[in-house]
């Protein structure tokens, strides 16, 4: 019986500095480093793949939470940005998440809470990166763009 607390991931190189990571559920993401000049990545950079694992962590927490709080959430968009250190070993030292969440009649307390619900309490990739850099949030609410045959009606 496999302990539900462990994860596994497997990584096969693919050729220069590619990667394929496999994770638990057999799904694959490339990961790459910047190649030669004119090449084109295969995909995020390791550190890169923290940031999203960071945007992807509290994202899925701050919309499970909105749909739970029945807000009419029609898009949402998070942006990660963060700064590395000058020295070796180059890790992140400061972190900005933007969220912008659109829909109709969104309750500013209601993103509020849920980011902080998701910072404080549920998502492990926060409480880690957290650790070792300053992470910061900020959030805009926008009225859901209204479709040109919604309006004629």
């Amino acid at each position: 019986m496999a302990d539900e607390n462990i994860r596994r991931v497997e990584l096969d190189l693919v050729e220069g500095m590619h990667f394929r990571a496999t994770g638990g559920n057999r799904v694959t993401v490339s990961i790459d480093s910047p190649s030669a000049p004119g090449n084109a990545p295969a995909g995020p950079s390791p550190m890169e793949m923290l940031l999203i694992g960071l945007g992807g962590c509290t994202g899925m927490d701050v919309i499970s939470i909105l749909r739970k709080k029945r807000q009419q959430v029609t898009g949402y968009h998070v942006e990660v940005t963060a700064t590395m250190s000058t020295e070796y070993p180059h890790v992140y030292t400061d972190i900005a998440i933007r969220h912008v969440v659109q829909g109709n009649a969104i309750s500013e307390e209601a993103v509020r809470h849920s980011i902080e619900l998701s910072e404080t309490k549920y998502c492990g990739a926060h409480a880690m990166l957290g650790k070792a850099a300053q992470i910061s949030s900020t959030y805009a609410i926008e009225q859901a763009q209204v479709v040109a045959a919604e309006a004629e009606a």
